[in-house]
Parts: structure tokens; C-alpha cells; sequence
């Protein structure tokens, strides 16, 4: 053969062998998505035009989430946080507006003082979406309760299952990390 049979051959091989070490990065990078994620990187997908874009905008969440300063609650402000939000819950038969007002509140505080930025809605649920991707889904559906309660589409019953996600977000913001364990 000649030689530039051989070299045709080469380039073709070198093209295959560089193809499938591609998909095979492209595949662990979706697999590692998937399972950092979990159902957050369906929905993601989903709503984007294409899977590449929303591996894109969940890799650069993670970026984004590297520049925080994300710390832990002393003691001191668990137990605190944790009686502001019994006082929610008990005030709820009185005050449901005003109740599902408050735990959106906290929330934010719980947020800031674990030094998550607290911008707009969407920013939040994405930046919480990092390390909480299980219940950023509650904190989606308590927050679209709270803007239908806004415009006058939610009664009391779906206040009540608001403030219930909300407290599954509440629950995980107020849980310490140590080491591989986490506890309340």
C-alpha cells in the first residue's frame, strides 16, 4: 500500500478513538449532572432548548455556587430560626396570609445567613439547587402558591400546603453537616 493509504487509515482512526473519548466525557458528564441534580436536571432539560444547554446552565449554577461563602448556622441561630418558625406554624390559624408571608421571609433570612445570595426567585432556587436539589422543588411550589395567593387564586388549603413546602426547604437549610453525616 502507499503511504498515503497509511495515513488516510491513521487519521480515521485517530478520528474514531478522539469520537468515542468524547461521548464517553459527554456521557459522564450528564451521568454526573443527572445524580448531583436528580429530578432538578429533568426539569432543566426540559424547559431548554436543547440538553446542552441545560447541562450548560446547571454546570454554570455550579460554577456560580463555588464563589459562595456557604456556612453553617451556629447553635445560637438554629434554635432561634427554629422558634421563629414554630411561631409561624401556630400563627397559621389566625394569620394564614400573613403566615405563608413570614416563612417566605425566614427562608430568605435562613438563606442570607448561610450566605446563599438572595437575588430574584429564580436566581434563588437555582443557587439552592446545588446543594438542594430534593427540595427546591417545594420551594418552586410554595412560591407559585404564594403568587397565586397574591392575585386571589389560593384559598386556605393551598396556603397551608405552601407553608408545608416551604418548611421541607426550611428543614434542609437547617441542617449541620458533619463530615459525611448530616443531622438537625
Amino acid at each position: 500500500m502507499s503511504t498515503w493509504v497509511w495515513i488516510v487509515i491513521a487519521v480515521v482512526a485517530v478520528a474514531v478513538v478522539l469520537g468515542v473519548i468524547w461521548a464517553a466525557m459527554r456521557s459522564r458528564r450528564t451521568a454526573g449532572l443527572q445524580d448531583r441534580f436528580g429530578s432538578e436536571y429533568d426539569r432543566v432539560a426540559a424547559d431548554a432548548p436543547s440538553r446542552r444547554q441545560a447541562e450548560a446552565e446547571l454546570q454554570e449554577r455550579e460554577r456560580r455556587h463555588e464563589e459562595f461563602d456557604i456556612r453553617p448556622l451556629t447553635p445560637e441561630q438554629r434554635d432561634n430560626y427554629q422558634a421563629q418558625w414554630q411561631s409561624i406554624q401556630a400563627d397559621f390559624v389566625d394569620d394564614p396570609s400573613g403566615s405563608l408571608a413570614a416563612a417566605d421571609s425566614l427562608i430568605q433570612t435562613v438563606m442570607r445567613e448561610r450566605g446563599y445570595p438572595v437575588d430574584d426567585f429564580d436566581t434563588r432556587a437555582g443557587d439552592l439547587s446545588v446543594d438542594h436539589p430534593d427540595v427546591v422543588e417545594n420551594y418552586r411550589a410554595g412560591h407559585g402558591i404564594a403568587v397565586a395567593h397574591e392575585r386571589g387564586k389560593a384559598g386556605t388549603e393551598q396556603l397551608r400546603k405552601a407553608v408545608q413546602h416551604y418548611r421541607a426547604l426550611f428543614e434542609e437549610l437547617m441542617v449541620v453537616e458533619t463530615g459525611d453525616r448530616a443531622r438537625s
